[in-house]
């Protein structure tokens, strides 16, 4: 099997494994709990159903619809990006995949956008919330009085609830950051390598027409 179908394969691998259990998740907490409604798992660890307008972690930024135009913008470019990837021989099996994670976490984030109001039935297309349900209450404490502004006001680590999508995302992007960063340096290094190349060869070209036909005195 050629190494182009093999990190082909990976990526593809990816992708459906964290949309599939990131929708099968989110249904059955759609379809057997109630919005606010919490599991507790472990002291640590909870299943908590929340929605949000935003983006990953509950965060919100801009528009509803401007949002998820962005989330399709994203995976369209990424997408292209990754074709690109797998036929080029240098490219590193692990960056492909952590491109395909985050990928699948926006793909993950979309469907709910686009289709759960209509699934629903609480709002038109492109206007449904995403689904957040994993919630990781590590510890807490309180503020001392002293301390400015925070002061007997209660920490909690990690507060905010998020999703399998959520969590492709933020793992695809850290793992980028931490071991492949050299990875877009040299993608990018290839990308005007290739330009040049390309140059080059019809330089080449025109040179070898203009040879071949000589002008008449």
């Amino acid at each position: 099997m050629k190494p182009a179908i093999k990190k082909g394969i990976a990526a593809i691998a990816a992708c459906l494994v964290v949309v599939v259990l990131d929708q099968l998740l989110k249904i059955w907490v759609k379809t057997n709990l109630q919005l606010g409604e919490q599991i507790v798992v472990f002291d640590w660890f909870r299943i908590a159903f929340v929605e949000n307008n935003g983006m990953a972690f509950g965060m919100e930024l801009g528009s509803k619809l401007f949002l998820t135009l962005f989330r399709i913008v994203l995976v369209v470019l990424l997408t292209v990006y990754i074709v690109r990837l797998v036929r080029r021989p240098a490219a590193k099996t692990g960056y492909i995949v952590c491109i395909a994670l985050i990928i699948a976490g926006a793909v993950g984030n979309i469907i709910d956008c686009v289709f759960y109001g209509v699934v629903w039935n609480y709002a038109p297309l492109f206007f449904g919330k995403v689904v957040d349900m994993l919630y990781f209450p590590l510890f807490s404490f309180t503020w001392p009085e002293w301390m400015p502004f925070v002061g007997g006001n209660e920490f909690e680590f990690f507060q905010p609830v998020f999703n399998i999508a959520d969590a492709a995302i933020t793992i695809g992007i850290l793992t980028i950051l931490i071991f492949y960063y050299r990875s877009l340096t040299s993608s990018n290094d290839s990308d005007e390598k290739d330009k040049r190349d390309r140059k080059a060869n019809s330089d080449h070209e025109a040179d070898t027409a203009e040879s071949s036909h000589p002008t008449s005195l």
